[in-house]
């Protein structure tokens, strides 16, 4: 089984939410944004690609809203890594609620390896393989 990784923790203030008292979607989305970043940090340190002119291009991601969050919850988005292909990784967020468990939206992600200059898509290296595989095999 693929090992979850917490990559957001954060709290829903009341100027996050919308005039019916719900999360508005711009913050799920900087939500999912910050666990992507943390996520990919874990798969490739950006200390590492930023000397190299790389880095990760968003191509897909999919938000899916199971239950609504109100203003005051604590949040926790815990990621796992799905696949591993040649250029890509696809990756889904579970954001929950802390004191309770309640699963509040996922969100389904693809990210391409990038060289920022060239403009293209790279393979993904030995190193970045190595950590997705620990991932994927849920290593102790």
């Amino acid at each position: 089984m693929a090992k979850a990784v917490e990559t957001y923790r954060g709290v829903a203030y009341p100027w996050f939410c919308d005039s019916m008292g719900h999360l508005n979607t711009q913050f799920y989305a900087a939500m999912f944004d910050t666990a992507s970043v943390q996520f990919l940090s874990v798969l490739a340190p950006y200390a590492e690609l930023r000397p190299k002119g790389i880095g990760w291009a968003d191509v897909r991601q999919l938000i899916e809203y199971k239950r609504e969050v109100r203003h005051g919850a604590v949040l926790v988005a815990r990621t796992t890594l799905k696949r591993i292909g040649t250029k890509s990784v696809e990756f889904v967020h579970a954001l929950s609620n802390v004191e309770t468990g309640v699963l509040h939206a996922t969100s389904e992600n693809i990210c391409v390896l990038f060289d920022l200059e060239k403009r293209v898509g790279l393979p993904l290296d030995d190193a970045i393989r190595c950590r997705a595989a620990a991932l994927l095999g849920g290593g102790d």
